[in-house]
């Protein structure tokens, strides 16, 4: 099994995380604290743990064939120590009061006041540690007239405007495949949590930070909600096309699809030197301003061109020219990409029971604090002796009667 402790070289080692959160959001920005070396400590409930445990198939198998964990909780929960405890209980609720002095960070990502009853909203918590920051991570954040709604990717990527830009021009609106409100959001967290850190290792002043799904999705709106904000006026699906380029977009080859990605005019005119024809000599195409303009002439004559030879021939042949180009990838032919093998994104782990797994690893390449994997994602519960008798000195015959009472 990997050791948990971090390495010297660890960016965030000596930090320790209050992970209060569930699912997807809170759980991502967490694991990115934790790759870069934070101790975080996943509060879960005794019996069920995340949500995302059960959210499957697939699950891992157990030796009887019963299902253990889904990829689903596999993927957002590496890097962490398991503990349970049911705050519900008043003696739970205690025990995560102690366990936050010992903490710099606590994430959260439960309904607006939904800890307040169990004195673990950011002002109890902020009494018993001034310095701590405390990331809230919400559907439509902490106030406004939403602040009490649920919020969950799906609508939040409906709500922000992501699925009137998704989608075929003539079907329905369509959300993203991956669900990218709660990644986002989790990534973001992660920038005010660290920021808030450094704000509280230079005043010793903690603060709340405030983070919304919908915050976020506008946020992603980037060049289209500046677009729209300029322009007034409503953008509209374009399928696998570009709202500002072409051709940047899908098109058929005569055995399948590829993507042709032209960023600017030069790269047009290496494009039509490489596919041998003079689509840039017509003066409708002669810029990029006027291919957006034409585009369905564009397309339909793209597609004449691209259809006379196979994907690999113009892979091949645009690569060469320098043209931007990619196939459009399944999985098993994204895994197994000699590219993605070299730069080591897939990584082997063992949890505590010695189960084996293949897991996406940190994206990221530091030269000098790189993230590591340095735990498994855990079994439920399976630190909570160990971090109790830590961070708490919790003897054995306080274990057995938190267990007894069904706290931890």
């Amino acid at each position: 099994m990997i050791p948990m402790n971090p390495t010297p070289q660890s960016a965030l080692a000596g930090i320790r995380v209050l992970d209060l959160s569930r699912v997807l959001a809170g759980p991502w920005a967490t694991q990115i604290l934790g790759d870069f070396g934070a101790d975080i400590i996943k509060i879960e409930k005794p019996g069920d743990g995340d949500d995302t445990r059960s959210w499957g198939p697939p699950f891992l198998r157990k030796d009887d064939g019963a299902h253990g964990d889904a990829a689903y909780y596999l993927a957002a929960n590496r890097n962490k120590r398991s503990v349970t405890i049911d705050f519900a209980h008043p003696d739970g609720a205690e025990l995560v009061r102690r366990l936050a002095p010992h903490c710099q960070i606590l994430v959260e990502n439960f309904k607006v006041g939904g800890l307040k009853k169990y004195g673990l909203d950011y002002e109890s918590i902020a009494a018993i540690n001034p310095s701590i920051v405390y990331c809230s991570v919400t559907g439509f954040g902490q106030t406004g007239p939403y602040a009490k709604r649920p919020g969950y990717d799906y609508i939040i990527q409906g709500m922000g405007g992501l699925m009137s830009l998704t989608g075929e021009p003539a079907g329905e609106p369509m959300k993203s495949a991956v669900a990218v409100c709660d990644l986002f959001t989790g990534m973001y967290a992660v920038t005010g949590i660290l920021a808030a850190l450094r704000h509280a290792e230079r005043t010793g002043q903690g603060q709340h930070i405030d983070a919304s799904l919908l915050d976020t999705q506008i946020a992603m709106l980037a060049n289209l909600g500046a677009n729209y904000l300029l322009s007034r006026e409503t953008p509209q699906r374009l399928g696998n096309q570009h709202a500002s380029i072409a051709p940047y977009q899908v098109l058929p080859t005569s055995d399948g699809h590829l993507i042709l990605a032209v960023g600017n005019d030069h790269q047009f005119r290496d494009f039509c030197a490489a596919s041998e024809v003079a689509l840039c000599d017509d003066p409708r195409f002669a810029t990029n301003e006027a291919r957006v303009v034409h585009r369905a002439a564009l397309t339909e004559a793209l597609s004449q061109i691209m259809r006379t030879h196979t994907t690999a021939y113009w892979i091949a042949a645009l690569e060469t020219a320098k043209v931007p180009c990619g196939p459009i990838n399944t999985l098993p032919q994204v895994f197994a990409d000699p590219h993605v093998i070299a730069r080591h994104a897939v990584e082997n782990v063992t949890r505590a029971d010695g189960e084996q797994l293949e897991l996406a690893a940190n994206p990221l390449r530091l030269s000098a604090t790189p993230p590591q994997t340095r735990a498994a994602p855990p079994l439920l519960g399976q630190d909570t002796d160990a971090v109790l008798r830590e961070l708490l000195s919790a003897s054995d015959a306080q274990l057995q009667h938190w267990r007894d009472t069904h706290v931890i």
